[in-house]
């Protein structure tokens, strides 16, 4: 005997199939026929998205019938037909399939708003069909648009649908006995259809927040991102988060790919190429992609937890190749996404596998296990890799300068690898060479090479002793001036011949003391030797050690002299004058200057800029052939013209600096080629164990000297552009500065690196700083009533807006836009006084320098001291003597006495505490 709920089944199947035949007939065939035959592409899509959702609804009305007439001939022959003849029970799956699919059909029409552009087309006829629209939604009102109209139209009918499947299964589960054979299919198809109904509401919440983001975006942005199947998971907007080193301004999570959003431009991250690296601290997780790393950071737990847990769900999501049912990280399949998988992926990124598509095996976003490198020009490679680089059995193909012809080579590859300039199939000119992990004493060289040998300036790491040298080279051995520097902050100058130190030399430790004598090879002091200790005190006379005994020493300490100035202190700086920062690296800046002497020939471009790959010593010769003999595709010609061309139409100021700007920032451009050398060979020398305080004037001078190499190439690159063209450049383009103009520019390619230098050599006066601004008070001032003006100051923060001006000095790494921030905040001071006064008032220094130091106080900028220094080293000197230069002095001033613990507003001297002022 059929149960009351078999027989409301019916008729719920009975009235879902008129509802979709009436559906069909108001909305999906006239919106059809108002989308044929469309013109643009936008709408092609439109009408693709709307012929599909077509089909998927034929299918659920066809697969309604069936059911339907399941149950029918249930109810009729309820004896001869069991309850598991249901095709809701025996086809659930089914069943769940094509609603599944008729909703995806219909939130990609949501994302495009494909309902409202197929409506516009014939909108007189849709205001007619309003009311026969609302007679076939419940709940809506008589207002609405049209759009809003036909998407509830196709929605409703769906939700209530499948919300009372889930009430009448539930129900017919209560009344099918335990042991009834059809009880286990009726709990299932309960369950499903709980399922979709829970995955129904994700989904269209997605749709809908996909539809809404497209409008906040650029059109270009739009245009690249917005398409039909992808759907929007997270937004920073919603929930901040902070992503370095990119600093984008903006992050979106969708369930194909990361992106995110720098100005106009659009970093897309595929899904199934990012590993998720959770952080030691709690608040930052990290990103590992085939190109780039980078860290998020939210502003409060929840918000990391949010982004962590839906970037981990949405790899899963994606490499399974379906989205999660019922919903996103609640399917089966584990939560966390594999470290090693298979997929495809095209370098674009300027290095050794540059356009090169690699296909097999990965592990924390570098190939790893087998895999297939295929480079457009035909050379590819097969075999075995290890953490990014071709290692163990693999063969190569590299293409002959005939067509058709290739030679193959079969061998074992090494984790070895140079990348660099070659010439008769050696190292020679700027490289560097990295030693495979197991070597006996892996070490990591960057600089120049001389016939495959180290010689001249270069850098190596030694990564077992933790040390850095800096220094000249001559026959791979260290020989003539270097530097050493240690992880535990130990700096050593000196002379080195075939490896080993000879003569005299200094020492610097960690806590400023410093040693001028003679050394053994791992720093011990030896002989004859004078220290400094940051106290003042020196000792000086013989030092040695013996085993077990530690130091030993025989001298005269002297404790007469005065504590040393933090300044002297500062001036303590290596390498100044031992590597003349003009020949440092001539290795990079020479190929440069080559290829526009030689007229910046398109087809030599690759030879001569060129940064090859030796990763194999049986394939030395060969890749020798295939990188520097053989010219490059007749794409590079072009470019190189469309660069000079490009060159000359934007010759004057305004528009050159955006130019440089692009230009910098193109891995293709030479001048972007030239920026990236130079950014490498800064982070060799200054970042990890280099980061040391004494090294912070020789990465000064460098950053300059790159600017200035920088700007010469431009110069160059436009000397080869006027050759058709006029024979002087514009006189304003002859009076730029290096300082104004190009420092600017290329300043934030470095900063993090010098920045962190200029924080180490000024950290102890930042700490009196500091610790100044904690003691510094400052009382109501003493006045007669008719004054009470100067109290009110105080108290409602009338220099609120001067405290948050000054603040955002620590937003900018352009030294001149940080002299405009000052220059700002005096003005906004100054316009206080005057407003309080009732008159125009200027302020000279003797009162503006307490009003200064109260903005400081308040604004609690942290660094401030390596802020000031920064700016004063690497500002235009044209503003020498100039406003910029006083009010910088005046900042000075302001830092240098709230380091003063006994320093009270109210003891500076000057008007400030004159009645007439107030």
């Amino acid at each position: 005997m059929c149960s009351p709920e078999e027989a409301a089944l019916l008729r719920l199947e009975e009235v879902f199939s008129a509802t979709l035949a009436r559906v069909n007939s108001l909305v999906l065939q006239p919106l059809l026929s108002a989308a044929r035959e469309p013109s643009e592409p936008q709408s092609r899509e439109c009408l693709r998205l709307l012929q599909q959702l077509h089909s998927s609804s034929q299918q659920l009305w066809e697969l309604t019938g069936e059911s339907l007439h399941s149950l029918q001939e249930r109810l009729r022959h309820p004896d001869s037909t069991g309850l598991e003849s249901l095709l809701l029970l025996r086809g659930a799956d089914h069943v769940l399939q094509v609603y599944t699919e008729y909703i995806e059909s219909y939130t990609s029409c949501i994302v495009v708003q494909a309902f409202q552009k197929a409506a516009k087309r014939r909108s007189e006829f849709w205001r007619g069909q309003l009311k026969a629209l609302r007679q076939l939604l419940s709940g809506v009102g008589s207002k609405g648009s049209v759009g809003t109209a036909l998407i509830q139209a196709l929605r409703q009918p769906l939700t209530h649908h499948v919300q009372q499947y889930v009430l009448l299964l539930l129900s017919l589960a209560d009344t099918v006995p335990e042991r009834h054979p059809a009880r286990e299919l009726v709990v299932n198809a309960a369950t499903l259809f709980g399922n979709l109904q829970s995955f129904m509401r994700q989904a269209l919440d997605q749709a809908v927040a996909t539809q809404a983001l497209w409008p906040t975006l650029s059109r270009r942005q739009r245009d690249v991102l917005c398409t039909p199947a992808r759907r929007l998971l997270q937004d920073s907007q919603d929930v901040p988060v902070t992503v370095t080193p990119l600093r984008a301004e903006r992050a979106l999570l969708f369930d194909d790919a990361l992106v995110l959003l720098q100005g106009h431009n659009v970093h897309t991250f595929d899904l199934k190429l990012v590993w998720v690296d959770p952080g030691q601290d709690g608040g930052t997780f990290h990103l590992l992609t085939p190109e780039e790393e980078f860290s998020f950071r939210a502003k409060d737990p929840q918000g990391h937890a949010v982004w962590q847990w839906k970037v981990t769900q949405a790899v899963c999501q994606a490499l399974r190749g379906k989205k999660d049912f019922p919903l996103l990280g609640a399917g089966l399949e584990p939560s966390e996404p594999p470290a090693c998988r298979c997929t495809a992926h095209t370098f674009r990124a300027e290095g050794r596998f540059c356009q090169a598509t690699y296909e097999g095996e990965w592990c924390r976003g570098r190939p790893h296990g087998k895999g297939t490198l295929k480079w457009p020009d035909g050379q590819n490679h097969v075999g075995d890799f290890h953490q990014g680089l071709e290692h163990g059995f693999g063969i190569r193909l590299l293409p002959q300068a005939s067509e058709d012809r290739f030679d193959c080579y079969k061998c074992h590859w090494r984790e070895e690898v140079y990348k660099g300039y070659f010439q008769e199939g050696l190292r020679h000119g700027f490289g560097v060479f990295e030693s495979p992990p197991q070597a006996a004493q892996p070490f990591r060289y960057t600089g120049h090479w001389e016939k495959g040998q180290r010689s001249g300036y270069g850098i190596q790491d030694d990564s077992d002793r933790g040390e850095r040298y800096i220094g000249m080279w001559q026959a791979d051995q260290r020989h003539g001036l270097g530097v050493v520097v240690t992880q535990a902050g130990v700096c050593y100058q000196g002379t080195f011949h075939a490896d080993k130190m000879v003569g005299p030399g200094i020492l610097l430790s960690e806590d400023d003391s410093l040693y001028e004598g003679t050394f053994t090879k791992d720093l011990t002091l030896t002989g004859k030797g004078k220290v400094t200790f940051p106290n003042g005190f020196t000792l000086e006379g013989s030092f040695g050690s013996g085993a077990g005994r530690g130091l030993q020493t025989q001298g005269v300490l002297d404790t007469s002299a005065l504590p040393p100035d933090l300044s002297s202190i500062c001036k303590r700086q290596l390498g100044l004058g031992a590597f003349p920062v003009e020949n440092r690296w001539q290795g990079v800046y020479g190929p440069f200057r080559d290829f526009v002497s030689a007229g910046c020939p398109g087809d030599l471009q690759e030879a001569l800029l060129g940064f090859h790959v030796q990763s194999s010593r049986e394939l030395r010769k060969s890749q020798d052939y295939l990188c520097c003999a053989r010219t490059q595709p007749e794409d590079s010609v072009g470019r190189i013209k469309d660069s000079l061309e490009e060159l000359l139409q934007h010759r004057e100021p305004k528009a050159l600096q955006q130019y440089l700007r692009k230009a910098l920032s193109n891995s293709l451009h030479p001048l972007g080629k030239l920026l990236q050398r130079l950014m490498l060979t800064f982070q060799a020398t200054y970042a990890g164990v280099g980061a040391n305080k004494h090294l912070q004037g020789l990465a000064q001078e460098e950053v300059k000297q790159h600017a200035q190499e920088l700007w010469a190439t431009y110069r160059g690159l436009l000397r080869v552009a006027l050759q058709g063209g006029p024979s002087s450049d514009p006189v304003s383009l002859r009076d730029l500065r290096v300082h104004g103009l190009v420092l600017p520019l290329v300043l934030p390619s470095f900063y993090s690196e010098l920045f962190t230098l200029y924080l180490l050599l000024h950290e102890r006066e930042d700490s009196l700083y500091s610790q100044g601004i904690t003691s510094l008070t400052f009382p109501p001032w003493h006045a007669p009533p008719t004054t009470m003006q100067r109290y009110s100051l105080v108290r409602d923060k009338c220099f609120l807006s001067a405290t948050e001006c000054l603040q955002k000095i620590m937003t900018t790494v352009d030294p001149r836009e940080k002299l405009e921030v000052l220059e700002r905040t005096y003005g906004e001071i100054e316009a206080t006084v005057s407003r309080v006064l009732g008159r125009e008032h200027k302020l000279p220094m003797d009162d503006l320098l307490p009003l200064l130091i109260y903005v400081v106080s308040r604004a609690r900028i942290q660094h401030l001291g390596a802020e000031i220094h920064l700016i004063r080293d690497m500002m235009d000197p044209i503003h020498t003597g100039g406003l910029y230069d006083f009010l910088l002095t005046a900042l000075e001033s302001c830092y240098e006495h709230i380091q003063k613990e006994d320093m009270r507003l109210h003891r500076f001297p000057g008007h400030w505490d004159s009645r007439e002022l107030w």
